[in-house]
C-alpha cells in the first residue's frame, strides 16, 4: 500500500505539470498571434483520464484568455497616443532648452513684493520734491528758466532708459537669458553702453527742446544760455544713466537670485533713486556751469564736446552685443517722442511755477509724476513678461484676436494681469497719503494740507493712475500683436505720459484752489 500510494502522487503531480504546460502554450500562443481576431470565450470540458487507475471523472472550467478586439483596438491608440506625445516632448526638448516656470503669484504675493520698492519709490520722489522746492529759488533756476522745461524731460530717462533697462534685463531673467555668467556680462555690458547712447542723445534733443519752448513764448534767444542748458542737460543724462544702469543690474540679479519676481521691484527701485540723482545731478551742474560762464567763455561748449565725442565708443560696444544692437537701430522713436512729452509737461511747470501764485506746486510735482510712472511701469514690465513667456510669437496673427480692453475687462477680470491691476490701483490712495504727510512733516512745499487740497490731489493722482493702467494694457497688447518688443516701446510712452497728466492735472488743481480762495501760498516761505 506505500508503494501504491507514493506511485499515485507522483501521477497526479506529473499531470498537474503537463496541464500546467498546456495551459502556458495556449497562453503564449494566444499573446505572440495576430491581434484582434479573438473574442472572450468560456468552455467547459471534462478531462479524460479513465484509462489510469485511481482516476474519477473530474469536470474542469477552462477560461479560454482571448482578446477583445475592440477593447485591443482602444489600448493600441492609446499607447500610441502616448509614445507620439512623448516623442514630440523628447523632439521640443531637444530643439530648445525647457523655459524655467513662471513663479505663481496672488494678490497678496503681488502686493506684498511691490508695496515696499513702492513706498521706498515714493520716498525718492518726496526727497525730489523736497530738493525741487529749494532750488527753484536758486539763481540758475530764476534767471534761465527754461532749466524747469529740463526737469521733466530729464526726470523722464528713468521712464526712457533705466525703467526700460529693466524691463529688458527683468524679461531676460524671467525667461532664462541670463543663466549663465557669459550670456549675463554680455547682457549687462550691451545694454550699460546702449543706455549711454540713448543719455547723451536724449539729453541733446531735450535742451534743444528747451530753448525752443522757452524762446518761442518770450521771443529772446541768448546762445549763452543755450550751451548752458545743452551742457547741463548732456552731462546730467550720462552720468545719472550710468549710476542708474549700474544699480539695475544689481538690483535684478539679486532678486532673481533670492526669487523675487524682478518686474516688481527693479523699476520702483530705479524710480526712487533716479529723481533724486537726476534731479541733484542738475541743479549742481547747472549752478556750476552758470557761474563758469561769468568767467569762462569755452567751459560750457567744452563739456559738450567731451560727453558728444565719447558717443562712437559707446555705439561700437553696443553693436557687438546681439540683443542690444537691434535696440540701437530701432529704439529711438519712442525715447525720442516719449522726451518730446515730458518736455511738454516741462512748459506747463516752467509757467505756473515762474507766477509765485503756483509756487506750491514744485514740491509735488515730482511725487505725483514718479508715482503714476513707477506703477504704470511695473504694469506694462507684467504684461511683456507674461507675453513672452505665454503669448503667440511677437508680431504673429493671432487666431484670436483680442479686442480693445474696456475699463471693465482690464480692472475687473480674472486674469492674472487684471489682477496687478486692482493691486497697483489699490496702493495710490494709502501711498500718496503718506508722502503727503511726509512733506506736511518736514515743513515742506508753500500749501497746507487742507480737506480740499487733499481731495483735489488725489482726484487727479487717482485719475492719473487708472488711464495710465488701462492705456498699458491696451498699449502692450497692440505693440506685441504689431511685432514691437513691449519692453522697448511701452515704458517711455507712459511714463511720459505720466508726466504730461501728473504734471496737467496738477496744474489744473492749483488753478481751481486759487479760483475757489485757497490761497496760501507763502507757508514755504
Amino acid at each position: 500500500p506505500d508503494t501504491d500510494w507514493r506511485e499515485l502522487v507522483l501521477r497526479e503531480l506529473s499531470e498537474c505539470v503537463q496541464d500546467w504546460t498546456a495551459l502556458l502554450d495556449d497562453f503564449l500562443k494566444i499573446t505572440t498571434g495576430p491581434r484582434g481576431e479573438y473574442e472572450l470565450t468560456e468552455v467547459t470540458s471534462v478531462a479524460d483520464r479513465s484509462g489510469e487507475p485511481g482516476d474519477e471523472d473530474r469536470e474542469i472550467v477552462v477560461i479560454d484568455c482571448r482578446a477583445n478586439a475592440k477593447g485591443q483596438r482602444e489600448e493600441d491608440a492609446l499607447l500610441e497616443n502616448a509614445s507620439q506625445s512623448n516623442e514630440s516632448d523628447d523632439i521640443s526638448t531637444d530643439q530648445s532648452p525647457e523655459p524655467p516656470a513662471p513663479l505663481k503669484e496672488t494678490s497678496f504675493s503681488i502686493g506684498l513684493q511691490v508695496v515696499l520698492p513702492f513706498l521706498l519709490a515714493g520716498f525718492g520722489t518726496v526727497a525730489a520734491g523736497m530738493v525741487l522746492d529749494i532750488v527753484q529759488h536758486w539763481t540758475v533756476f530764476t534767471e534761465v528758466t527754461e532749466v524747469f522745461i529740463l526737469v521733466p524731460a530729464l526726470l523722464g530717462l528713468k521712464g526712457n532708459l533705466e525703467m526700460t533697462l529693466a524691463s529688458r534685463l527683468s524679461t531676460a531673467a524671467n525667461v532664462g537669458q541670463m543663466d549663465s555668467a557669459k550670456d549675463m556680462w554680455k547682457m549687462i555690458v550691451g545694454n550699460l553702453a546702449l543706455i549711454q547712447v540713448q543719455a547723451t542723445v536724449v539729453g541733446f534733443l531735450a535742451s534743444i527742446a528747451a530753448v525752443i519752448f522757452g524762446w518761442i513764448p518770450e521771443g529772446n534767444f541768448r546762445l549763452g544760455h543755450a550751451i548752458l542748458l545743452c551742457a547741463s542737460s548732456v552731462a546730467t543724462a550720462f552720468i545719472a544713466s550710468l549710476i542708474l544702469g549700474i544699480i539695475m543690474i544689481g538690483v535684478i540679479i539679486a532678486a532673481r537670485k533670492v526669487g523675487i519676481n524682478p518686474d516688481n521691484v527693479a523699476t520702483p527701485i530705479a524710480a526712487s533713486l533716479g529723481d533724486l540723482i537726476t534731479l541733484s545731478l542738475l541743479a549742481g551742474i547747472s549752478t556750476g556751469l552758470y557761474k563758469e560762464l561769468e568767467f569762462n567763455d569755452y567751459a560750457n561748449p567744452l563739456v559738450c564736446a567731451v560727453f558728444v565725442a565719447m558717443t562712437p565708443l559707446w555705439v561700437l560696444i553696443a553693436r557687438r552685443i546681439p540683443s542690444t544692437r537691434e535696440v540701437l537701430y530701432s529704439g529711438w522713436e519712442p525715447v525720442i517722442i516719449a522726451m518730446a512729452i515730458s518736455s511738454v509737461g516741462g512748459l506747463i511747470l516752467d509757467k505756473t511755477v515762474s507766477n509765485p501764485n503756483f509756487a506750491g506746486m514744485a514740491v509735488f510735482t515730482p511725487v505725483i509724476n514718479g508715482v503714476g510712472g513707477n506703477l504704470v511701469a511695473v504694469q506694462a514690465s507684467r504684461i511683456s513678461t507674461y507675453l513672452h513667456m505665454n503669448g503667440i510669437p511677437m508680431g504673429e496673427p493671432d487666431p484670436n484676436p483680442r479686442k480693445c480692453p474696456t475699463p471693465c475687462t482690464s480692472f475687473f477680470g480674472s486674469h492674472v494681469n487684471s489682477r496687478s491691476a486692482r493691486v497697483l490701483f489699490l496702493l495710490v490712495a494709502p501711498g500718496h497719503l503718506v508722502f503727503l504727510y511726509t512733506i506736511n512733516s518736514m515743513q515742506g512745499g508753500h500749501t497746507t494740507l487742507t480737506s480740499t487740497f487733499i481731495a483735489f490731489y488725489m482726484a487727479a493722482a487717482l485719475l492719473q493712475v487708472l488711464i495710465l493702467l488701462y492705456l498699458a494694457d491696451w498699449m502692450v497688447h497692440w505693440m506685441w500683436s504689431r511685432g514691437m518688443n513691449p519692453d522697448n516701446f511701452s515704458i517711455p510712452y507712459l511714463t511720459a505720459l505720466g508726466d504730461l497728466l501728473g504734471t496737467g492735472f496738477l496744474a489744473l488743481c492749483f488753478h481751481v484752489l486759487w479760483l475757489i480762495g485757497d490761497r496760501d501760498t507763502d507757508v514755504g516761505d
